[in-house]
């Protein structure tokens, strides 16, 4: 099997328009959680969200009536990646290249204005372009247009899970010789009233802030954004003299098979277990985990539970940060953004803090790094995601050598 490297990431979330602000606010353990500008709060009862404040698709001519503002974010990633890569897709090259994305809810603002309009205004003029807009499959398609990328294109949708089954598939592709390049991440944009009336009915968002591993957490807060990667065979970014980033070596799936909201401390396990497997690493060599993490009371107690089933003693070496603390949950697009910052953390040799962190938790006793980054080197890093049906997965990246 081919190794597989990353020569490309593009990243914008609350904290930055591009990998750069992103990653500079993350070493500095900057949290973008901030009243919700976007959407009137004043009917729901959390106020803070996590928005890419001002954006404005022109600026980056997108064509607005045609793309919904979750695909218009994974569009402006794919083009940071791609230009960072190098790369230029021909005919040919187009037709052994890959999109896999992954996004839960695709046009949420698009599908919850036309409701709006036809129930509440009861205006029965639909707009034509509802169904193209709201598809999840929206950014892939947008990303596969614009680089002429005739290979595989899709989009999975696995609720918090899906940037992660989405780039492990790429991952698998690539490795396995279906493609010789992917643009795989995931992007979201949840800020819609009903979206966030829905998630004021589960009880799972903090009224305050995102306090992940913290005996005080509340729960999560919601955020919104898109990470690409480009991967390619080691032999084919050489090839061409690519600067190579990084590199993915493993990816595990597995399902819960239990509650539909309740995550399974053994299914967790057996993901990351798997990912390792795949890898062919023990867990003596992971250095760093890029937590689920997302805040609530549950969801951190079992992660814990489940890092120790996985990596057995070697658990209290780990470190581990959830930076859903600084750019909040992006459900879909989660995965993608924690999957940049894990890269760029094996890169500089500097692992990203839990922020907000003010209280330990008997519960979750990791080493957490609180609220400072801390310069460290390590050589494998993990990071999980575990989404409501129960549905885990799990990459493990390599610093470049």
């Amino acid at each position: 099997m081919r190794r597989v490297v990353i020569t490309g990431l593009g990243m914008i979330s609350a904290l930055g328009r591009n990998v750069s602000e992103n990653w500079a606010a993350l070493l500095e353990g900057r949290s973008a959680i901030a009243p919700i500008q976007s959407v009137d709060a004043s009917g729901l009862k959390f106020k803070n969200g996590a928005e890419v404040r001002g954006f404005n698709p022109e600026t980056y001519s997108l064509k607005a009536d045609y793309l919904d503002r979750f695909a218009q974010f994974a569009a402006v990633a794919a083009r940071e990646a791609v230009q960072q890569s190098g790369i230029s897709f021909t005919l040919e090259s187009g037709d052994r290249s890959a999109v896999i994305t992954g996004s839960c809810v695709g046009g949420q603002d698009t599908q919850d204005t036309g409701f709006f309009q036809l129930y509440h205004e009861g205006n029965p003029r639909v707009n034509p372009m509802t169904i193209p807009r709201t598809m999840a499959n929206a950014g892939a398609s947008c990303i596969s247009t614009e680089f002429r990328i005739r290979g595989p294109v899709y989009t999975v949708s696995t609720a918090c899970s899906s940037s992660n089954h989405a780039m492990g598939q790429a991952f698998w592709l690539v490795r396995g010789g279906a493609v010789e390049v992917a643009i795989t991440g995931g992007s979201e944009a949840p800020f819609s009233y009903g979206s966030l009336k829905a998630w004021e009915a589960m009880r799972v968002v903090s009224p305050e802030t995102c306090r992940p591993f913290s005996r005080d957490r509340k729960g999560l807060i919601l955020g919104e954004g898109a990470a690409m990667l480009v991967l390619e065979s080691l032999e084919h970014a050489q090839e061409r003299g690519a600067q190579i980033l990084g590199e993915i070596v493993g990816f595990g799936m597995s399902s819960d098979a239990g509650h539909i909201t309740k995550p399974s401390a053994e299914g967790a396990a057996m993901a990351m277990e798997a990912a390792m497997r795949d890898a062919q690493i023990s867990p003596m060599e992971i250095g760093y985990i890029n937590a689920h993490g997302t805040g609530t009371a549950l969801n951190d107690a079992t992660e814990t539970q489940a890092i120790k089933l996985a990596l057995g003693p070697q658990a209290k070496n780990v470190a581990v940060s959830s930076t859903k603390s600084m750019h909040g949950h992006a459900l879909g697009g989660a995965g993608a953004l924690e999957a940049v910052a894990t890269v760029m953390a094996l890169r500089n040799g500097v692992l990203p803090p839990t922020a907000n962190y003010s209280d330990p938790d008997p519960e979750c006793d990791l080493d957490v790094i609180p609220n400072q980054s801390r310069k460290q080197q390590v050589e494998y890093a993990m990071s999980n995601s575990f989404a409501f049906g129960g549905l885990n997965a799990v990459l493990v990246f390599r610093a470049f050598r």
